[in-house]
């Protein structure tokens, strides 16, 4: 990978990070309303409680994506990718209903909002991908879980790092 292209992924995966947590803050404090306008009628739990648990994940990912870059472990921030990735596809779910149930929050107070919005969760699923190098890593990722063992990746270790 090119300087400049690592440095573009290491940005994104930043900015990301601090995206995820801003949001997970906002879950749990000043915007925890409007979220829970977001919360299917059909799922079994509380809003509030799916509100809350959907922040406290938010948080924990986003704070991982910003340091996670601090160690040479490739396979831990491409599986963090993948998690991130897997966060956006089952918030999905909510956007529909809020699209179907016609619910105003965040502005969204139109259809066509509503379904503009719709259309960047995919966006989302591939900047994770893209910013953590889940998706160049996932053969990686494969085999070290075959392995029983997503942590540090043998064939990247650094100078001066310990091998279990």
């Amino acid at each position: 990978m090119t300087p400049v292209l690592s440095r573009a992924r290491t940005f994104a995966r930043l900015l990301l990070g601090v995206a995820l947590t801003f949001a997970g803050v906002a879950h749990l404090s000043f915007a925890r309303q409007s979220f829970q306008a977001q919360v299917p009628p059909w799922l079994p739990w509380e809003p509030d409680l799916v509100v809350v648990a959907s922040g406290v994940v938010e948080v924990l990912l986003g704070v991982a994506l910003l340091v996670v870059g601090r160690r040479r472990d490739v396979v831990a921030r491409a599986l963090l990718g993948w998690l991130v990735a897997g966060l956006f596809v089952a918030v999905f779910p909510g956007n529909v209903s809020q699209l179907i149930t016609r619910t105003d929050a965040f502005g969204l107070d139109t259809d066509l909002a509503r379904a503009v919005r719709l259309l960047f969760q995919p966006l989302l699923v591939l900047w994770a991908l893209w910013a953590s190098g889940a998706w160049a890593e996932r053969a990686r990722v494969v085999q070290a879980l075959r392995r029983g063992r997503p942590g540090r990746d043998p064939d990247r270790v650094a100078p001066g790092d310990a091998l279990d």
